[in-house]
């Protein structure tokens, strides 16, 4: 069972966890599907811990059972538990089921996880009259406009479910708005010299325009932006460069080299603060 693999499309992946769970089996499930790929952590039968793109714990989980194609293998070998995901695999699933017809429910409102919600009222108007949960009115303390679905889910430790729950209600009661400030920039070293440090990065000046017309961007100067690429995520200094292309971002050479990024790599960019 050590070389464990096939296609979702033969066999569903909770059947596969079902048997790795009745042999006890420890090791990585590995999946793929296009440019998509995620594991599955697996310790005595039970899965402890999950990756999936920026996700990781029961969000990553979540996504990855939703899954029906790609391919899986399996990997035996001693797996440390993170102790990401607590949750028996029975429960695990039947969660994630639970959870699957709520996202898809939700999707409607809601179509991608990279969208940042933001909440334009304080407390105690902006809960006033809902009926939350104690995990959901965590969630919407952290709709500031800044932190989108996926980050929101990561710094609350609460799944995909219970994040749109919370925004859905805030969205019917017509307290909260969604932006999607987030570009796709090709990295490009910057020139660096005398006059010039490296302690910043820079991005064209018609994105300051475009974020400086969203409402949670609009109160002032934009001087951080929040950069992702492959899972990672960092904060850095900004300023907007009129000579600079639209389609490109500007690092020192020393972040791209602690970063691990080579010129034309593409991160994504938005607003920080």
């Amino acid at each position: 069972m050590s070389n464990l693999r096939g296609l979702l499309q033969s066999i569903n992946l909770t059947d596969v966890l079902q048997l790795l769970h009745s042999n006890r089996k420890s090791g990585e499930l590995l999946l793929h599907n296009g440019r998509l790929q995620g594991v599955l952590y697996v310790n005595g039968g039970e899965i402890v811990h999950a990756e999936s793109g920026s996700a990781i714990g029961e969000t990553a989980a979540f996504d990855l059972l939703s899954w029906d194609r790609g391919e899986f293998e399996f990997m035996a070998g001693p797996v440390k538990s993170s102790g990401s995901i607590q949750r028996s695999l029975l429960d695990l699933v039947m969660e994630s089921a639970r959870n699957l017809d709520t996202r898809r429910r939700l999707r409607v409102h809601f179509p991608t996880l990279e969208a940042v919600p933001w909440t334009f009222l304080p407390e105690p108007a902006l809960t006033a009259g809902l009926v939350l949960s104690p995990e959901a009115r965590m969630v919407v303390q952290q709709f500031d406009g800044y932190h989108d679905f996926l980050q929101v889910m990561a710094t609350t430790h609460q799944n995909e479910a219970v994040v749109l729950e919370a925004a859905f209600a805030l969205l019917e009661a017509e307290r909260l708005q969604v932006f999607e400030p987030s570009v796709t920039l090709k990295v490009q070293v910057m020139k660096t010299g005398l006059f010039k440090k490296g302690d910043h990065v820079e991005v064209g000046a018609t994105h300051e325009s475009r974020w400086r017309g969203l409402q949670p961007y609009s109160h002032g100067q934009i001087h951080l932006v929040c950069i992702q690429w492959h899972g990672r995520v960092v904060h850095e200094p900004v300023q907007f460069n009129t000579g600079l292309s639209d389609k490109a971002i500007s690092l020192p050479e020393p972040l791209m080299q602690s970063w691990g990024l080579q010129p034309s790599d593409s991160v994504v960019v938005r607003p920080d603060h």
